[in-house]
């Protein structure tokens, strides 16, 4: 929940910081003047959309500060990773290079066009069978799951 007095405390810090009047500042961000003047008296929470609108029209201000007073403003500028960042020297020399049936896609969230298919019951428990014989030096440390708004999960199997 956010706390309102503290909140509008962080909206004056935006429109100092960009030499802005509430008027100029809802005008901006596509607000009737009246809803940030309401918003700025205590009268009114804000809403999701509002702030949605000012992220989108104003980069620098963080979603968590402005919402909880967590983080800073200005935002700081993070350099964005490539997807090649996320793989490790590691896995790269431990993963066997697909053939070129199977390529897998660059982006890990669209579909495999060509998957490999098995429905044999014999087949999947022979596979099951080799990755239970597999030696303890293999042990999986943890699965990250990353998601296309930014989020992640770990899961640790401990």
């Amino acid at each position: 929940m956010v706390n309102t007095d503290e909140f509008i405390k962080r909206l004056e810090i935006i429109l100092d910081y960009f030499s802005l009047n509430a008027s100029s500042f809802s005008d901006k961000i596509g607000v009737q003047r009246s809803s940030m003047s309401h918003l700025l008296s205590g009268r009114n929470k804000p809403s999701l959309d509002f702030i949605l609108k000012i992220i989108d029209i104003f980069p620098e201000v963080d979603l968590y500060w402005i919402l909880k007073g967590v983080g800073s403003f200005p935002k700081i500028n993070e350099v964005p990773l490539s997807k090649k960042d996320f793989i490790s020297e590691d896995l790269k020399s431990s993963t066997a290079t697909p053939s070129n049936s199977e390529t897998l896609p660059l982006d890990l969230f669209s579909e495999i066009k060509n998957p490999i298919v098995t429905n044999s019951v014999e087949t999947q428990k022979a596979e099951n069978t080799n990755l239970s014989n597999t030696s303890h030096s293999d042990d999986l440390e943890k699965i990250v799951f990353l998601y296309k708004n930014g989020t992640f999960k770990v899961y640790s199997p401990n």
